[in-house]
């Protein structure tokens, strides 16, 4: 290979790279993990525990985004203090750690793309797949699995700030493949009637965040 097709190839190879780091975007930020179960038969914000989040996101174009998260968190929930008297008889209480990972597609809404010129927005959708690994505070009652598939979606917006600093607000639920995230599920008939579940549905879980991005954008100065 002589020099020059050298030299070509190594122009190339930098703008390509510096073309793929600018629809790069990182950041993280907190939120609230909820749960909706057996303990939880409705959506109780009280029930709310602090959480975190890492995310990595590539934007190839205005419309659509991919995105890879890490979340870390607690779900919640007391009998005695849910509106119902059979869970109020039942008297259970829960705590569980949660970790989970995913990858989801962004729909934007809007064209969304730094601009110097305005502060942009837009709303958006997302959906995708994800592991999640949970560790009940108390001794599991069987033996289930704690690594499970988890299926994410939601809404949120997104707002520039300024330059390369995004505002992310977000409303997530996540559909899961196991009814014990509150450490009590399955059919268990020599349980008294009071201590038993409705195994027929699945735990979920909710996670919103309010996350802070950075994008590796090159601004042009004007001269």
């Amino acid at each position: 290979m002589t020099l020059s097709k050298k030299f070509f190839l190594l122009v190339f190879s930098l703008t390509s790279l510096n073309t793929f780091a600018q629809k790069i975007e990182i950041g993280g930020g907190l939120g609230a993990m909820n749960y909706k179960g057996d303990i939880s038969p409705n959506f109780y914000p009280a029930f709310a525990r602090l959480g975190g989040n890492l995310l990595f996101r590539y934007n190839p174009n205005k419309i659509v985004s991919f995105r890879t998260n890490l979340v870390l968190g607690s779900i919640y929930g007391d009998d005695s203090k849910v509106d119902d008297s059979f869970n109020q008889l039942r008297g259970k209480t829960f705590k569980t750690s949660i970790n989970e990972l995913n990858v989801v597609t962004e729909y934007n809404f809007f064209d969304y793309k730094y601009n110097r010129y305005h502060k942009d927005w837009t709303p958006y959708v997302f959906g995708g797949v994800g592991l999640m690994s949970f560790s009940p505070r108390d001794e599991k009652t069987s033996d289930y699995k704690t690594l499970q598939v988890v299926i994410p979606f939601g809404i949120g917006i997104k707002y520039n700030v300024t330059g390369p600093l995004d505002i992310n607000v977000e409303f997530g639920t996540r559909k899961t493949f196991t009814d014990y995230l509150d450490n009590l599920g399955g059919d268990n008939p020599a349980l008294p009637k009071n201590q038993q579940n409705d195994y027929s549905r699945s735990d979920m879980y909710y996670y919103t965040s309010l996350s802070l991005t950075y994008k590796f954008i090159k601004v042009y100065c004007p001269k």
